[in-house]
């Protein structure tokens, strides 16, 4: 038998953040429902329109193991993954991530999404509020980072609302919908820790 990796605590790890009526806490690779709910986000249209995962999510087998790829990268402080539901009801609405986390620059990318029957409602900028917040003082991060592929007008106006100004077009910087053989230009929006804190998202 192949000897396993010893894990250290993870350096992130991802309490409960609670704000604007959500609560963000980790995903549980071991819960059925988080895991049917992982595997209809994959399949939602829209996602797939401005997103290509590097690994296809196509059963509950497979969307467990994506889960657990989730918390193996949380364990080695690379990301911090947030299961985005209503504080109320603990409803899941949705994902915000916050990734390839640099704690030398103190830099890291921040993506989200949003299921169908929740959109509409500021979901994902009163997440990415909340989530900003919390990596600039619990991960001390001087800079977030947002890109989203060009032509995806709603993430841009997410991205405006909570305090990350365009900064350029990335060439080529994302796989084509559902491609691997084909790029994509991305719209870079970034935020610092000294930038103010936006407006209620709501």
């Amino acid at each position: 038998m192949a000897p396993t990796r010893a894990r250290t605590p993870s350096p992130h790890p991802a309490p409960e953040v609670l704000g604007h009526g959500l609560r963000l806490s980790p995903w549980d690779p071991d819960s059925e429902a988080d895991a049917a709910t992982w595997l209809r986000a994959r399949a939602d249209p829209e996602f797939r329109r401005w997103n290509t995962p590097l690994k296809l999510v196509t059963d509950l087998a497979s969307s467990h193991a994506s889960l657990r790829a989730v918390a193996e990268r949380m364990a080695d402080g690379e990301n911090v993954s947030f299961r985005v539901a209503d504080a109320a009801s603990g409803t899941t609405l949705g994902h915000l991530g916050v990734n390839a986390i640099d704690p030398v620059m103190r830099v890291a990318r921040v993506g989200y999404w949003v299921l169908p029957e929740a959109r509409g409602h500021r979901v994902a900028a009163r997440a990415l509020v909340l989530a900003s917040r919390w990596a600039f003082t619990e991960l001390r991060l001087h800079r977030l980072e947002l890109g989203h592929a060009l032509g995806h007008e709603a993430s841009c106006r997410v991205a405006e609302r909570c305090g990350y100004p365009y900064e350029g077009t990335l060439r080529g910087a994302m796989f084509e919908s559902g491609r691997m053989d084909a790029f994509r230009d991305v719209h870079l929006h970034a935020r610092l820790a000294s930038d103010p804190e936006p407006g209620d998202p709501r």
